[in-house]
């Protein structure tokens, strides 16, 4: 058999379940670290329950991974995940979906590796969502899931600072109502109200113009330009206020 007819008959085994996006479906993609819990707590003893570093490291990632390519409109994260929102009209790769997880998994994998400098994986999916209603209602989801997810992990950590194990402090978190959590770190000298944004609504990144003086080697002036750069936005807005700065966003 010669080469293009055996690459005519491969390349169907290779492409005969390739996945698009229909056009005019929003994509959000989102990447979660594998095995992160691990790989901070015992790999790079991070401080707990939140680490600076760590999360500097999950901002240049994404940061990275809105600058590699892909038309990124917002990108957001919390814990060990990023989420992407590309543009409606993004085109690349005919929208294949196993372009998308392939390319960001492996992109997100070796930026963070970099910042680490110690092995780590992403893994991604892409979600397909008809409106910009269901795009802010993602967000919302994530944004409040950060929330919950920061209260309870200061709440586990300051038990495990207290000797108990990982399996008692689990335990005695089970079931309580939020206000309960928020009762129990106020009795330890916590007020869960001054914890830092970042850790309680995650940080967000989206494109701005920004005035910057540049030279015309023409006319020997100075003129002002406009400039798109990324804004890196930690102090997120939350519930209702959330809803409105990602419509105002997709707006501009």
């Amino acid at each position: 058999m010669i080469f293009d007819e055996l690459d005519r008959e491969m390349r169907i085994f290779e492409t005969s379940h390739d996945h698009c996006v229909l056009p005019g479906l929003w994509m959000v993609a989102r990447l979660d670290g594998r095995g992160f819990t691990k790989l901070v707590r015992e790999k790079l003893q991070l401080e707990a329950p939140f680490d600076k570093r760590f999360h500097d490291w999950m901002t240049e990632t994404t940061r990275h991974l809105m600058n590699c390519g892909f038309h990124v409109v917002y990108g957001y994260t919390q814990s060990d995940e990023i989420s992407l929102l590309l543009a409606q009209d993004e085109t690349l790769f005919g929208r294949k979906l196993r372009k998308y997880h392939s390319i960001l998994a492996a992109e997100a994998s070796a930026c963070f590796a970099r910042l680490a400098d110690y092995h780590a994986v992403f893994d991604a999916r892409v979600s397909q969502l008809p409106s910009v209603n269901k795009v802010v209602d993602y967000f919302r989801w994530r944004n409040e899931d950060a929330a919950r997810n920061a209260l309870n992990a200061w709440c586990y950590w300051t038990l495990r600072g207290q000797g108990q194990t990982p399996e008692s402090a689990t335990r005695n978190l089970s079931g309580l109502a939020l206000s309960a959590k928020n009762e129990f770190l106020f009795s330890q000298g916590i007020n869960f109200n001054e914890v830092p944004l970042w850790q309680k609504r995650g940080s967000g990144l989206y494109w701005v113009q920004k005035e910057k003086v540049g030279h015309n080697p023409l006319t020997g002036e100075d003129t002002i330009v406009l400039r798109r750069e990324l804004l890196l936005n930690s102090e997120l807005p939350m519930k209702d206020d959330y809803s409105k700065f990602l419509q105002k966003l997709l707006e501009s």
